[in-house]
């Protein structure tokens, strides 16, 4: 990087920081997406003059609003939603609600700012940004989420629409959280519309939505490993999580030759020798979709399996790990522990789960290594399908949604590798992913004028 453009570029990130004190995982956001991006600005000196990147930097709105609601035994509680729309230079605002104790501003911001980029990626007509509540699921009856979640949705609702802002799941929000908040959107607006993604089949969702994180990341990790004539057959596989993204990513790789052989949660994780199969996977289904246990159950259900609790399953000796649970899992010491144990491809399901520590060090050892916003687009952009769907009053079959998530994760990849291909033929994912992303993203804004 040339002096003018490291000047720029902490000019840019000391102007950000400034203006969001204290807000360390959306500086970390920005600060991944700026490096890639600014010998790129600063070779196009309208960028600068247009502060485009300053611009998509500022979130176009936030909504922060109370959420009182009552338990099973009649006491009140008050939480904090929030809704951070990000960019909508490419289409309605677009990205999922996550209900988790750890959500605040920072996090949000990140999330929504990392979303204009990955919805970028997806080709599809969608915007950035991302929503949620410091109110955890866990532990609370379905009474209790329900109303949670209409009264989260009757603050809400006054800010999306199909053409507005379409907003889907996350962590802590599920199919259940999900059929809650349509009910009450639909309810107050007295309308039937997609307003919400990942719905229920039976009531405007589409197939293989709840799969297509997880399958999507294993399509992307196949190109991946393509590139060196590796593949996932006969591969040992670490996954971390255990909720959407884990279950579709562990059983996607499993089918594709490999020995999944790590499931975690926010309490440890279990390693399971033999690797997991078909059956393992349905109780792993079933144990955490509609019993919503802890994974050691399943330790307990397989005595050949070990639980380590409170720990994280990157010392596990594999060759790919597949990160999916939640951001800034895989810290250097974690980075360094995979490596020694003989990894050699990571590629992210989770939003931003390894540090800047962790990525420099897969960089520097040549480790093949994708970012989230690439490589778990999957997701959004079925989501984005499930939009088209809702639009044209259709349901298009397993196979034909697989078809267009097999092609958007095939195209996400091609980009990357326009984009990030070094001097040396190596790939570097985060630029490749950055730069086209961003390319697109501010043609539209300089189209659309200073809005």
């Amino acid at each position: 990087m040339d002096d003018f453009t490291k000047r720029y570029l902490d000019g840019f990130m000391s102007d950000v920081i400034a203006r969001n004190p204290g807000e360390k995982e959306f500086h970390q956001a920005v600060r991944e997406v700026a490096e890639s991006i600014a010998p790129y600005i600063t070779a196009n000196p309208y960028l600068i003059d247009q502060k485009i990147l300053e611009r998509i930097a500022e979130p176009e709105r936030i909504v922060i609003f109370r959420v009182p609601w009552t338990d099973d035994t009649g006491a009140l509680h008050i939480n904090r939603g929030f809704r951070v729309q990000c960019n909508s230079a490419l289409g309605p605002y677009k990205g999922g609600i996550r209900f988790h104790e750890s959500v605040n501003l920072s996090i949000m911001k990140f999330l929504a700012f990392e979303q204009t980029f990955k919805n970028s990626l997806t080709t599809l007509p969608m915007g950035g940004a991302k929503g949620g509540s410091d109110f955890s699921p866990r532990g609370k009856s379905d009474a209790e989420v329900m109303r949670f979640c209409q009264s989260f949705m009757t603050e809400l609702y006054r800010h999306i629409g199909q053409d507005t802002d379409v907003p889907a799941g996350d962590i802590g929000v599920g199919g259940r959280e999900i059929g809650y908040l349509f009910g009450q959107y639909k309810r107050i607006k007295c309308e039937f519309t997609g307003t919400l993604t990942g719905k229920g089949l039976a009531w405007g969702g589409s197939l293989l939505r709840p799969e297509a994180t997880g399958y999507g990341l294993c399509y992307f990790a196949e190109q991946m490993l393509a590139t060196r004539n590796r593949s996932f057959e006969g591969s040992t596989v670490v996954v971390s999580g255990a909720g959407n993204v884990a279950q579709y990513a562990a059983q996607k790789a499993m089918r594709l030759g490999a020995k999944v052989v790590t499931l975690s949660d926010s309490d440890g994780f279990i390693y399971d020798p033999d690797g997991l199969d078909e059956e393992k996977m349905a109780f792993v289904f079933q144990l955490k979709n509609i019993r919503r246990g802890r994974i050691k159950e399943y330790a307990a259900k397989y005595p050949r399996s070990t639980y380590y609790p409170g720990e994280r399953p990157w010392g596990i000796a594999c060759d790919i790990a597949l990160p999916c649970a939640t951001q800034n899992e895989i810290s250097l010491p974690d980075a360094e522990r995979l490596i020694k144990g003989g990894c050699y491809c990571v590629a992210e399901g989770a939003n931003m789960p390894s540090t800047p520590d962790a990525i420099a060090l897969f960089k520097k050892e040549g480790i093949l290594y994708s970012p989230g916003k690439a490589s778990n687009a999957g997701g959004v952009a079925t989501s984005g399908l499930e939009m088209s769907q809702n639009s044209i009053r259709q349901h298009w079959t397993a196979e034909e949604v697989d078809g267009h998530l097999r092609r958007i994760m095939s195209d996400i990849h091609a980009a990357c590798i326009k984009y990030g291909t070094q001097e040396d033929g190596t790939v570097d994912y985060v630029k490749g992913a950055n730069l086209a992303a961003f390319i697109k993203v501010a043609g539209a804004m300089m189209d659309q004028g200073v809005v």
